[in-house]
C-alpha cells in the first residue's frame, strides 16, 4: 500500500468514473484500475462495486475511503508544516469566499498580498456558505471568508470586520429617498429585490426586515437575483429597491450614491470572519492574510 493508491481510490470516489479519475491523477485508466485492484487484493476486499453506473463504493469501501481521506490530509499537512514554517513562506493557499463579498473585498488586498508574499500561490473560489463548510470539511480549501457565525466545533473563527447594509432605491422610490435615514418598516416588500435562496445575505436581510414570502408575492414582479451586481442593475433601471453590503458602494458614482440611504439605528450589519479547521497547519499564513485584508480595508469599516 502506498500514498498514490490512496489518492486513486479517493479520486474514483470523488468522480465516480474511472476515466475521469485517471485524468485527474494524470495516469492512464488501465494503470489506475490495476493499482486499485492491487490495493483491493492486499486488503482482501472490494472497495468499489463495478457493476453499477456510476460506480459506487462498497459498504466496506466507504469506510476505507473515509480513512484514506484522513491519511492523505495528514500526509499533506507534513508538507504544509515544512513549507509554512520556513523563513521564506512558500506553497499554496486555497481560499473560499461567499459571492456577496468576493467582488468587493478580494480586489482590495489581492495585489498587496501577492507582492508581499511572492512565493505563495493563491487559489480563490466563490461558493455559498454551505458549500464552503463542506469544502473545509473535505480539506478542499484552507480557509473560508464568511459572514455568518459558525456553530461547528471543529472550526475556528477569526473576526475581520463588521459591515453595514444600506438601502439602494431607484429614483422612482421617492418616499424612501426623501428620508435621510430609513427604517425596516419604510421598505415596501413588494418592491424589494433580493438574492435567490442559498445566499446567507438574503437570510440576514429577511430577518432584519421581518420579511415573509407571502408579503413579497403581493407585487407585480417577484425577482430573485443571482448576484449583487444583478441587484444593482435592476434598481438602476428604475425598478424597486434592494439592500446592499456597504463594500459594494465603494466605487459608486455621485449619481449612484444619491440612490443610497443608510439605515437608522439599530443598523443591519454582518460580521465577516476567517474560518478554518482548528488543526489547520497554515496558521502563520492565515495571520498574514488577515493582516493584509485589514491593512487594505477602508478606514470607515468597523474593525
Amino acid at each position: 500500500m502506498n500514498v498514490q493508491q490512496l489518492e486513486y481510490i479517493v479520486a474514483v470516489d470523488t468522480y465516480r468514473h474511472f476515466a475521469m479519475a485517471a485524468e485527474h491523477c494524470h495516469i492512464t485508466q488501465p494503470t489506475l484500475s490495476m493499482m486499485i485492484q492491487k490495493l483491493e487484493a492486499e486488503l482482501g476486499c472490494k472497495i468499489f462495486d463495478r457493476s453499477k453506473q456510476p460506480i459506487v463504493p462498497t459498504e466496506i469501501g466507504q469506510t476505507l475511503i473515509a480513512q484514506a481521506r484522513r491519511v492523505l490530509q495528514e500526509v499533506h499537512r507534513l508538507y504544509e508544516i515544512s513549507h509554512f514554517n520556513a523563513a521564506q513562506l512558500r506553497g499554496e493557499l486555497h481560499v473560499g469566499i461567499i459571492p456577496t463579498l468576493a467582488p468587493f473585498l478580494i480586489p482590495l488586498f489581492l495585489n498587496s498580498f501577492l507582492t508581499q508574499y511572492p512565493e505563495i500561490k493563491l487559489f480563490i473560489g466563490e461558493y455559498t456558505t454551505e458549500v464552503l463548510y463542506q469544502k473545509l470539511k473535505n480539506d478542499q480549501i484552507d480557509v473560508a471568508i464568511l459572514a455568518t457565525p459558525s456553530e461547528k466545533k471543529w472550526l475556528q473563527e477569526d473576526y475581520l470586520f463588521t459591515e453595514e447594509f444600506v438601502l439602494y432605491a431607484s429614483t422612482e422610490e421617492k418616499n424612501v429617498l426623501a428620508k435621510q435615514f430609513v427604517l425596516a418598516e419604510d421598505i415596501d416588500p413588494t418592491r424589494l429585490v433580493l438574492l435567490e435562496e442559498g445566499h446567507c445575505m438574503r437570510s440576514q436581510i429577511e430577518h432584519f426586515c421581518k420579511l415573509h414570502q407571502s408579503k413579497r408575492l403581493g407585487g407585480r414582479v417577484a425577482y430573485e437575483a443571482g448576484s449583487v451586481e444583478s441587484l444593482k442593475r435592476i434598481v438602476e433601471h428604475q425598478y424597486g429597491m434592494t439592500i446592499l453590503p456597504k463594500l459594494a458602494t465603494l466605487n459608486f458614482t455621485p449619481e449612484q450614491m444619491a440612490m443610497v440611504r443608510p439605515f437608522a439605528e439599530p443598523l443591519p450589519v454582518r460580521h465577516v470572519n476567517l474560518v478554518s479547521e482548528r488543526s489547520m497547519p497554515k496558521q502563520r499564513l492565515l495571520k498574514y492574510l488577515k493582516e493584509s485584508i485589514l491593512a487594505n480595508l477602508p478606514t470607515k469599516f468597523n474593525v
